[in-house]
């Protein structure tokens, strides 16, 4: 059973958005907010610890009932089922998608080509689980006898943005070990990252499903020569593991069969680190935070598979992601954690959402003439406040934007976290209901400016009505880590249901790997 192929232009409930649009576009979130004393409650979820306030968007609750329409057209439901139940959703590639199992907690069958492949997800989980206790715990030795200090992650793509993002996003939960990342085939960056680091207690983690990937390939073979430069041969098996499928060529690299962690076909590799592509979050922060990161994801696929469309936080995003990059034209979106331990987080959103749904094919292989995927990008409050939150505050773009927030930090600095909090919800203040020409005379009249007035008053105007969505968690840990990286990725396959397009490919990125080995070859 294949996803079905509907254009969503062509719905009856894109044509309703359409007519809806024209005769709502003007509407402002003053006016909204002013004509609704409740539309704060109105327009928010509540999910355990986490609360989704989307009442600063240019919605009525009739927009989100022709958007659940078009969800409800398209049949999302039945595109949801196949996903969880491991249909080749992946149809170009004739594989599932299954990233959700890796995570599953259940005792149901997920089949995969005729057979169970919950049984292979735990032992590999207890593969990881073994591996960590003995490297953290140090047993695990290095050729000179030696505990291992340094974890090297040698990969590129979702073998390195999502294990990278998370180790940071979880620095707080950190174990002894010093956890680096190489990715770039730039030979400053690995030389930068080895030059520091004792080969004696260096232990390096090669993620490639091929072990063929020029960028890691070229990496490990760097690593591994100026490794031999101190061990011999025979002590690469001591310092250097794979998550890999090709068993031949990790044999030949010298990794010893018993540290080679499987990767399967039905997991994207931007959708991978709750395998064994996250070995080095499970060595960074332990096991048992590893797997708390993956009851998380769990929680909010489970959130996502059951909840009614106009309750179910991922696919209201998602509709709003819709409705501003196919009604309002905006292209791009801004992603707003406040939270210095996300800083990797809109690099790696970028991966996840601008290769998977940067399509211009429909399912059917009909060039599409609508809007798919949106460009993403972002950084850290309050540091963004100061850097290009004047385009989004005064600039000629509309952008929406997530703000991640976080009612408790970590090491307790209370008043640090009040004023954060404070810059998190006035930016979103300032952006929904901006200031008037008449509340910005006041106040230049109040401070006495009265010769600027005329001069200053256009400048410092705030029009507003600029939409932004509140997403806040109890604190940052690895059970809401999880629930909000699992949370963008629903929203991500319910885009590309509505687009009517593939998301889990990715042959967008072949060519330019093929003309760089022939021009390498010439």
């Amino acid at each position: 059973m294949t996803l079905k192929k509907i254009n969503p232009t062509q719905t009856e409930s894109w044509k309703k958005l359409s007519e809806h649009f024209e005769k709502t576009k003007y509407l402002t979130l003053t006016d909204l907010f002013r004509s609704n004393s409740s539309r704060k409650t109105d327009f928010t979820i509540t999910e355990n610890n986490l609360e989704l306030d989307y009442s600063k968007n240019k919605i009525t609750s009739e927009t989100m009932k022709l958007l659940v329409e078009l969800a409800n057209e398209v049949e999302l439901k039945d595109a949801i089922n196949k996903y969880f139940s491991g249909e080749k959703i992946n149809e170009t590639e004739g594989r599932a998608v299954l990233h959700t199992a890796l995570r599953s907690n259940s005792e149901d069958e997920v089949i995969v080509e005729g057979k169970d492949i919950k049984p292979k997800i735990q032992t590999a989980l207890r593969k990881i689980r073994a591996f960590s206790n003995k490297v953290i715990s140090g047993k695990w030795k290095g050729y000179t006898g030696k505990a291992i200090t340094d974890v090297v992650n040698i990969g590129i793509g979702g073998s390195d943005l999502g294990p990278d993002m998370v180790v940071e996003a979880l620095r707080f939960y950190r174990n002894k070990l010093n956890v680096h990342f190489v990715s770039n085939v730039e030979g400053d960056h690995v030389s930068e990252v080895i030059k520091n680091l004792n080969p004696e207690t260096t232990l390096f983690v090669i993620v490639s499903k091929t072990f063929t990937t020029q960028e890691t390939i070229s990496n490990a073979n760097t690593i591994r020569d100026w490794f031999l430069r101190s061990g011999s041969i025979f002590d690469v098996a001591k310092h250097f593991v794979a998550v890999s499928t090709n068993l031949n060529a990790v044999y030949d690299f010298g990794i010893d069969k018993n540290n080679v962690f499987p990767m399967w076909n039905w997991v994207g590799g931007r959708f991978s680190l709750w395998s064994a592509v996250g070995l080095s979050i499970s060595l960074a922060i332990g096991f048992d935070n590893f797997k708390e990161l993956l009851n998380g994801a769990e929680e909010m696929d489970i959130h996502f598979r059951d909840t009614d469309f106009s309750e179910n936080i991922p696919v209201v995003i998602a509709l709003l992601s819709v409705w501003y990059n196919n009604f309002y034209k905006a292209e791009t979106e801004a992603i707003l954690p406040y939270t210095q331990y996300l800083s990797k987080l809109p690099d790696y959103l970028q991966q996840a959402v601008m290769e998977s749904n940067g399509k211009s094919v429909d399912r059917n292989g009909d060039e599409i003439n609508y809007q798919t995927g949106t460009i993403v990008w972002g950084s850290t409050g309050t540091n963004m406040q100061h850097a290009f939150m004047q385009l989004v505050h005064q600039g000629t773009k509309l952008i929406p934007a997530d703000f991640i927030g976080y009612k408790e930090s970590l090491h307790g600095l209370t008043s640090h976290h009040e004023k954060l909090m404070a810059n998190y919800n006035a930016q979103m203040e300032a952006l929904a209901f901006g200031k008037t020409a008449e509340e910005v005379h006041l106040e230049l009249k109040t401070s006495g400016d009265f010769d600027k007035i005329n001069q200053l008053l256009s400048y410092k105007v705030f029009k507003g009505n600029r939409p932004s969505n509140a997403l806040l968690f109890d604190k940052l840990t690895p059970d809401s880590l999880g629930k909000l990286i699992a949370m963008y990725e629903h929203k991500i396959f319910v885009q590309g249901i509505i687009w009517n397009i593939y998301s889990y490919d990715q042959f967008g990125v072949e060519l330019g790997k093929e003309l760089a080995k022939k021009i390498l070859a010439s």
